[in-house]
């Protein structure tokens, strides 16, 4: 065989193919309360990326604060500012460390839930195609 024959074999095939889809899709049809219930996971997806990139954003908003503090605390230590200054200072990067550490907590569990979202649009999509 030479190449313009498999070439025509392989035309031929993908005419086929292509041919036989509306039938398929046509058997497939998606009822409009499976519709409704697609379109509902889609808008959870979407939610769920509006709280990731919210997530991030207090995420990187918080690491920020947490800098400044730690560079005042230094410049406080170095120009010998008073006990309570620096109990204050120390005080404040403490809690910008839990407030990170519940930020990334929050954001992890934001991802869980998109991951879910996901599969249950999968999931979703699949029993639609089947009916």
């Amino acid at each position: 065989m030479n190449s313009k024959s498999i070439l025509g074999i392989g035309l031929f095939a993908a005419t086929l193919a292509l041919a036989g889809s509306p039938l398929i899709a046509a058997e497939t049809k998606i009822t409009p309360v499976e519709k409704t219930e697609l379109r509902q996971d889609r808008k959870e997806i979407r939610n769920d990326r509006r709280e990731i990139k919210s997530d991030r954003r207090e995420l990187r908003k918080d690491n920020k604060e947490l800098r400044s503090d730690r560079r005042e605390l230094r410049r406080d230590l170095k120009h010998g500012a008073s006990k309570e200054e620096i109990a204050q200072d120390r005080k404040e990067i403490a809690q910008g460390k839990a407030e990170i550490k519940s930020d990334r907590k929050e954001l992890k569990q934001d991802h869980m839930e998109r991951r879910q979202d996901r599969k249950e649009l999968r999931s979703d999509r699949r029993d639609a195609v089947k009916n």
